[in-house]
């Protein structure tokens, strides 16, 4: 087993890992920036290391990261998400200074995180993708001529893109060329890549992905399904495990598919297959993300398997604790990315003082952050403060729970998407088990909450002044 990890992140999920460590008996090395100084996972970490004064920059050193890690007497580094979390070269440099790197083969990184040669991979396995250009797009007369054979709306995607980001649908050839040179940019910047490709556009798809583990000895396995539909501008907002919009046949074929494709790329670690639903029923495959999720969190609730824990497992060469047979699920999870936005100004980021802070509680309730009251939030990183995660055994308890954790939740000084989802909660569509990736924008009027009367709200004046009265 491994006795010192460096932790290459900030934010909540190197309070996860941090964690994780604790309890296998691993101490844990954070790093940080100086805006970064009074950050969680600085305080809870066995060591702490200074990376610079760079807001990012630090983050970002690879190099300087794997020097680090062997000085400090570290056995490997944990990425995280985001980051350097799928960036082969820091995977291939780990390697060369005999630091392990958590997570799958720097050459399997590349070739999943290359969308082009994802796809090609995926067609050779007997796996369906969506309609597209063959590889990379040569000039915008090829995307032009590819996108009249396979049919309009057509997504253009950045080869090396993720996160919703380097992303244009086109329903024309007009917008197609208006957007042709501005994904190129997009992808440059953000990736340092202008390769770029084209797919046909599932309107209004399920985002359902597929949690999978894999180690050195050859065993594969997947822990069921999320659902990712609840989304704003390709970023996911609500995950649900496991999907309640899917029934038990097409659970198991998208397993088996997720495997399947798994196996066929040698994967190992923790990754996730992701797929689109359509209409009719059937499933493409979109991408697979060789990291953990920032939605891991949902599986593990459900299936009870520590996924970050397995990770740092398989990394350290011993092999999976579970067969597939031996993976069952309980009830549903929700979990809820609370993010420092106001929704009622375009979700403009609101960064600034937490003044006071209380997490919810009770059965069935987790939370995942590193905030705390008085901390200040940098306004250079992501906006998600925290994840909210509710369990339950049905649809509609879970559903209940997840009103009742979010009410619980007292976070002040800054705007959050808490009212958002309270809103998104009572809604019938959503309550059905109704929606797609287009729910966000079928109900833009969601967002105009703080003029609507609120029960729990009055409940709790009409109590203050009852005690009130009493105490008189």
């Amino acid at each position: 087993m491994l006795r010192k990890v460096l932790i290459a992140n900030r934010g909540e999920i190197a309070v996860r890992i941090i964690r994780a460590c604790a309890e296998m008996g691993i101490r844990s090395v954070a790093i940080y920036s100086e805006a970064d100084r009074f950050a969680l996972h600085v305080k809870k970490a066995d060591e702490s290391y200074c990376i610079g004064s760079e807001p990012m920059a630090g983050y970002l050193n690879i190099y300087g990261l794997v020097d680090l890690a062997a000085a400090s007497g570290c056995d490997a580094i944990h990425p995280g998400y985001g980051f350097l979390s799928e960036n082969a070269n820091f995977a291939r440099a780990c390697k060369e200074r005999s630091i392990i790197f958590i997570g799958p083969d720097s050459d399997v990184i590349q070739r999943m995180g290359d969308k082009t040669e994802a796809r090609q991979a995926m067609i050779a396995a007997g796996i369906p993708v969506t309609p597209g250009s063959e590889g990379n797009l040569d000039s915008v007369d090829q995307a032009l001529s590819v996108a009249e054979k396979i049919g309009y709306p057509i997504m253009l995607k950045a080869t090396s893109g993720g996160g919703g980001r380097g992303i244009r649908r086109c329903d024309t050839p007009d917008e197609l060329r208006r957007n042709y040179q501005r994904v190129i940019s997009e992808a440059t910047k953000a990736f340092g890549s202008a390769d770029v490709f084209l797919e046909k556009c599932i309107i209004n798809p399920l985002h359902i992905e597929v949690q999978v583990l894999g180690d050195h000895h050859g065993n594969i396995i997947h822990l069921y399904e999320r659902d990712c539909s609840v989304q704003r501008r390709n970023q996911k907002l609500i995950e649900i495990a496991p999907s309640p919009q899917i029934d038990e046949a097409q659970r198991q074929y998208l397993g088996g598919l997720a495997v399947l494709a798994a196996k066929a790329v040698g994967y190992t670690n923790a990754g996730t297959v992701e797929f689109l639903l359509d209409y009719t029923g059937r499933f493409y495959f979109m991408e697979m993300n060789t990291r953990v999720q920032v939605e891991h969190t949902i599986t593990e609730t459900i299936t009870g398997v520590d996924i970050v824990e397995e990770q740092i497992r398989v990394a350290a060469g011993l092999p999976l604790r579970f067969k597939q047979e031996e993976i069952s699920r309980r009830g549903y999870a929700i979990q809820f990315r609370i993010n420092a936005e106001d929704p009622q100004n375009n979700f403009l980021p609101s960064f600034g003082r937490i003044s006071r802070y209380y997490a919810p509680g009770g059965p069935g309730v987790r939370t995942d952050t590193a905030i705390y009251t008085g901390y200040d939030i940098p306004p250079f990183y992501d906006s998600m403060l925290a994840k909210v995660i509710v369990s339950a055994i049905t649809w509609e308890d879970v559903i209940k729970r997840g009103e009742r954790a979010l009410r619980d939740m007292g976070l002040f000084g800054i705007k959050t998407t808490i009212p958002y989802y309270l809103e998104i909660l009572r809604h019938p569509d959503f309550r059905a088990a109704c929606f797609n990736t287009g729910f966000v924008e079928q109900y833009p009027e969601l967002i105009n909450y703080s003029n609507k009367p609120r029960p729990e709200v009055l409940a709790s004046v009409i109590a203050a002044v009852m005690a009130a009265h009493t105490g008189l």
